[in-house]
């Protein structure tokens, strides 16, 4: 095993930022593609709370030196990351708020120290991204291998036709947004990070999971069907909901704010 920088070189790898002082912790924690900075528009709703944000050691924000390949094959070092975050920062029980990948990063930690997390709130989440039997993910083999070729050949047109399609909804703002965060990335971690993303696969753990979960699913994600969402309704161990968006895409929180914000609010209040 490749070990990882420690808790404290953690705080300054991944930019992590503790905002406000109310006595419940929710954590924030980015997907694929995008940084922190993509929460921007939705810590408005948590003034009352104290905020935890940090970027994936991947992204675009983090200086590439610090992407171990040897390390980062699989999402357990993102959780190893994740926790140590935590028991650096002092933090004894929190709300974390995962979107797509960190999601799946959530469930595994939860997994690992479910005394640590009061509830995970799981937006645009995928166990598994493959069809797969009498499992829909979403996409078959070749598609994803199409993808990983595009990537590839072409980052720059890539990352063009892809941003447009992930955000679904027409808001130029959010494609803008998340296009910028996209070429931040260096292009050799991008597809290496989207490769483990799409070969990782949770099913075989979500009953271990006692924490009280809240899915978020958007009605349109060209990424997640929503036939995903009733799987993990079924299959995660503990009680679980699921908060249905009345918007299109993946990446809610770009597109459409103020409805991913009032849910959020609501699901952290119950």
């Amino acid at each position: 095993m490749v070990r990882g920088p420690t808790g404290r070189e953690l705080l300054q790898i991944l930019n992590v930022r503790v905002l406000g002082s109310g006595d419940r912790v929710v954590v924030f924690s980015h997907g694929f593609g995008t940084d922190q900075s993509s929460w921007n528009r939705i810590l408005q709703y948590f003034c009352n709370y104290r905020v935890v944000i940090y970027d994936l050691v991947c992204s675009g924000s983090v200086n590439p030196d610090h992407f171990n390949f040897r390390r980062y094959t699989t999402l357990d070092a993102y959780v190893d990351d994740l926790l140590a975050v935590l028991d650096a920062l002092g933090i004894q029980r929190c709300y974390f708020v995962g979107h797509s990948v960190s999601a799946m990063i959530g469930i595994l930690a939860a997994i690992q120290r479910p005394q640590l997390f009061a509830k995970l709130v799981l937006i645009g989440c995928s166990p598994r991204f493959l069809n797969d039997n009498n499992y829909h993910g979403g996409f078959e083999r070749g598609e994803i291998e199409a993808v990983l070729a595009a990537m590839e050949t072409n980052y720059k047109s890539w990352v063009q036709g892809y941003a447009p399609l992930v955000v679904g909804a027409d808001v130029p703002e959010a494609v803008q947004e998340f296009s910028r965060t996209l070429f931040n990335m260096r292009p050799d971690i991008s597809l290496f990070v989207c490769r483990t993303v799409f070969n990782s696969d949770l099913r075989g753990v979500l009953h271990l999971v006692r924490v009280p979960c809240v899915i978020v699913q958007t009605a349109s994600d060209m990424s997640v069907p929503p036939s995903v969402a009733a799987y993990l309704k079924s299959h995660l161990g503990g009680r679980a909901t699921i908060e249905l968006l009345p918007t299109e895409g993946h990446l809610p929180h770009l597109s459409h704010p103020q409805v991913l914000g009032a849910v959020l609010r609501r699901a952290l209040a119950r």
